[in-house]
Order: structure tokens, then C-alpha cells, then sequence
């Protein structure tokens, strides 16, 4: 169990982190969004020990990260923003190093290394300078070294960020095996990682939590929230649709002939749409119910819109 009471960091009059409070428990993959500025890194840099908060506490399995930093960084792989490494290292060096400096000797290191350069695909560029290696490959670098003592808790800063989309999706299953037993924490301002990979999302702005629940739950806040989307070869009786029961509004997209379906709170429109489009004959190209859209509810609390 990760718990952080009232954790808050203040760098002379300037507030970076502000009263924070949540837990995290084994088995979670937790999206920790905000924009730019919100607090996020430096929250990270608390749980690792690296930073010391101003106030408040947080612990980790029960060792509180300024009196026990050293128990606590045992038990914690970080990937930092930027996953910054020694870049005249070779992979392979780099990686022998990072288990010798984690305890590793004889065959334990041997085994390591090998199993995160497999499990990050790695092998083919493990002589090579990390300097050499393009953004994606040197963020893989940063992963490996992360999992490489197989810790119980994973604290990732845009673990995807420089990635193809491959790469991306093989790095998503990865943190997705990890995480059945584990404590992951992903920092990301990609909001498809969200959705993808995330049980649980917190959001903070100017250092304090401003949401906190599954994708879905925030999905729901969203005015698309089981919103129609239709698009047809012709135009459509909009008054007609307007008229059937829950429609709140309707807009009109930029794409010919499509339209957008908003629901009243707590109404599920699709079977009436549906319906209507049957009975009318109309030739529906296709025809989409939206979960909700993740981008406008992180704008909307990011920006103070939602209370």
C-alpha cells in the first residue's frame, strides 16, 4: 500500500504540490494526470525519496519515505522524466551496473540483465552507447533498469513517451503483467494510456487533487457520455431525432452528413436512435455510442470548470 497524508511541497513562495492525499493498493495501475505544471513530477520525486516534502507524510508497505528512504527505494523501481542514463555506458554495461548496484552478483546478475533485455527487446542494441540510440530505445533502457529487481512498486514518468506505436502497445502489456501483483503508478499526458492501461486515474491541478476514479467514472462526467454519433450518405430529419426522448442536443460535425447525438444526464438514447433509423430507412454509414471523452473532462477539471 502506497498512502500519501496531506503531502504538500513548497519551493520558497511557489506551491508545486498542496495537500495531497490518496492510496494506492497492490494490483492498481493508477494514472497520475494533470497538466503541465500541476505538481506530478515533483510528487513522484517525494514517493522516491528524492525530494523532501514540506509538510505531510507518505509511506510505502508502512516505511515512511523520509525516515526509512532507503527501505522504501528497495521496494521501488522509478523511471524519471527524460529517463536519464549514462550515456557513454553501453546497454549491456548499463544494465550490469544498475544489478551490481542493486545487490546482484555472479549468475543473479546474468539472469537479470538477460530477462529485462528480452522482456524490452533489447538484445539487438545492448553493445551500443545508450548516446546512440534514438529517443524510444533509451526510454526502454529507463524501463529495464526500473524492473530490473523486480519491485513492488513501479513509479513510471511517461513511460511510452518517444515510442512507435509497436513499441507502445508492447510496453502497455508489459506494465498490464506487472501490475497483477505490484503497485503501478504512471505519470502520462497521454490520455489513451488512460483508457488503455490505467484500473484508476487520479487527477491534480496547481498541486491539488481535483478527481479520483476508475476511466470510466470520469468518462461519465463528460457531456458525450452516451452520446450518439451518426453518419449517413444523405442528410438527416434533425428534428425528428431532436424529438426522441433523453436527446439533449445535437451537433453538427465537419465531416458531410454527420451528426453527434448528446444525452440528457443518466439517459441512454442509442435504442431509440436506432430505432428511429430503422423505421425511417435511413442508410447509416455508421452508427457509435461514445463512453465519453477522457480529453474534455481532464479540461474541464484542469481548467476549474467542474467543481
Amino acid at each position: 500500500m502506497i498512502e500519501l497524508k496531506h503531502l504538500t511541497k513548497r519551493f520558497a513562495r511557489h506551491t508545486a504540490v498542496d495537500d495531497l492525499s490518496f492510496r494506492v493498493a497492490p494490483g492498481e495501475v493508477l494514472g497520475f494526470l494533470g497538466p503541465n505544471g500541476a505538481g506530478k513530477s515533483t510528487t513522484m520525486k517525494m514517493l522516491t525519496g528524492f525530494l523532501a516534502p514540506t509538510a505531510g507524510t507518505a509511506s510505502v508497505f508502512g516505511a515512511d519515505i523520509c525516515r526509512q528512504t532507503l527501505q522504501v527505494q528497495r521496494q521501488i523501481g522509478y523511471l524519471p522524466e527524460g529517463a536519464p542514463c549514462y550515456g557513454d555506458m553501453t546497454v549491456r554495461g548499463f544494465l550490469d551496473f544498475i544489478a551490481e548496484v542493486r545487490g546482484f552478483r555472479a549468475a543473479q546478475k546474468l539472469q537479470r540483465v538477460a530477462r529485462v533485455l528480452a522482456q524490452l527487446e533489447l538484445e539487438a542494441v545492448q553493445r551500443q552507447t545508450i548516446d546512440t540510440l534514438s529517443k524510444g530505445f533509451k526510454r526502454r533502457v529507463g524501463l529495464a533498469q526500473a524492473i530490473l529487481h523486480d519491485p513492488q512498486v513501479l513509479i513510471l514518468d511517461e513511460p511510452t513517451d518517444g515510442l512507435d506505436p509497436n513499441q507502445k502497445h508492447q510496453v502497455r502489456q508489459l506494465i498490464k503483467s506487472l501490475a497483477q501483483d505490484k503497485i503501478v503508478i504512471i505519470s502520462t499526458h497521454i490520455l489513451e494510456e488512460v483508457s488503455a492501461v490505467c484500473t484508476r486515474a487520479v487527477v491534480i491541478a496547481q498541486g491539488r487533487l481535483v478527481a479520483d476514479g476508475t476511466p470510466f467514472e470520469l468518462e461519465s462526467r463528460s457531456r458525450y457520455h452516451q452520446a450518439v454519433s451518426l453518419v449517413s450518405d444523405m442528410p438527416l430529419d434533425q428534428a425528428a431525432l431532436a424529438a426522441l426522448p433523453g436527446v439533449l442536443a445535437i451537433e453538427e460535425n465537419e465531416r458531410e452528413h454527420s451528426l453527434t447525438l448528446l444525452a440528457k444526464p443518466g439517459a441512454v438514447i442509442f435504442p431509440q436512435v436506432n430505432e428511429l433509423v430503422r423505421a425511417r430507412g435511413w442508410a447509416i454509414k455508421e452508427l457509435d455510442v461514445e463512453r465519453g471523452r477522457l480529453d474534455e473532462v481532464f479540461r474541464s477539471l484542469t481548467r476549474g470548470e467542474v467543481a
